[in-house]
């Protein structure tokens, strides 16, 4: 039976060309949504749109660098025209420059910030104005990192960025409550994705070792956490992070410097 929880909703989700993002796009659409996904290469987010249009989702690919706030608020506005309203925010683009402290460059300090905290921080206030607008609720979904909550040699500026989102979660809490609108977030562990094993090829296996559950994360993992949090079932959640990360935070030393995810 073909689930309908998002049935008649529309939601943005960034950086979903591939990986995480491109798997909530994807289940978002499986469950009725319609979708505009965004991704920094336009043929990514095209090819993208189309593989889950031809599983029978209504999805939109749409090219643009969300370190550009006009870019941001123009997805607001494209989803609106073309989908009639907007219900659902998922800020997943990001960028990860890993540099020694010592060495980190200021142009490369202020494009992590513009894509991590900038992107993030303006799509949710475009979506928020219009769900206000709206008057009809609605769902804005921050992806974080471990790297936010455990120290990683070279992550300084990538973690900053990163537990910022957990903050702004927070804060949102007091401002967009009253609208119906919750706002979480979510930081992913280690994960398989195009990116990561393009990196590291052996990248599952010495996670795996690393990881108390035995294994990294899928996108599939992180999916199922965000669809909770843009759920009906989620109303009473809001200002909150949830690790996924197969317990690592928690218990786990790190791998190898030479093996650390350093694309998410």
């Amino acid at each position: 039976m073909k689930d309908h929880t998002f049935k008649d909703q529309v939601a943005i989700v960034t950086g979903a060309g591939e990986g995480i993002g491109h798997e909530i796009a994807r289940r978002l659409a499986m469950q009725g949504a319609a979708v505009l996904l965004n991704d920094i290469k336009p043929e990514l987010a095209t090819k993208a749109a189309q593989e889950i249009g031809t599983e029978g989702g209504t999805c939109l690919g749409v090219g643009g660098d969300v370190g550009d706030v006009q870019v941001v608020r123009d997805l607001v506005s494209r989803a609106v025209a073309e989908f009639g309203r907007l219900n659902i925010a998922v800020a997943n683009a990001g960028l990860s420059l890993w540099d020694d402290f010592f060495d980190f460059k200021a142009e490369d300090f202020q494009r992590v910030l513009a894509v991590n905290l900038g992107g993030s921080f303006f799509l949710a206030q475009a979506a928020a104005r219009r769900m206000r607008q709206q008057k009809t609720g609605g769902r804005l979904l921050f992806l974080s990192s471990v790297a936010g909550n455990q120290a990683i040699a070279t992550s300084s500026v990538y973690a900053m960025t990163k537990k910022g989102l957990e903050m702004l979660a927070r804060s949102l809490v007091s401002e967009v409550s009253s609208h119906g609108i919750t706002v979480n977030a979510i930081a992913p562990g280690a994960t398989v994705t195009p990116r990561t094993v393009t990196a590291v090829p052996d990248y599952e296996p010495i996670w795996s070792q690393a990881t108390p559950t035995g294994r990294p994360a899928y996108p599939g993992d992180i999916a199922n956490a965000a669809l909770f949090f843009l759920s009906p079932q989620a109303d009473q959640i809001t200002g909150q992070t949830l690790i996924v990360d197969g317990g690592w935070s928690a218990t786990s030393p790190e791998p190898q410097s030479q093996f650390v995810d350093k694309t998410k």
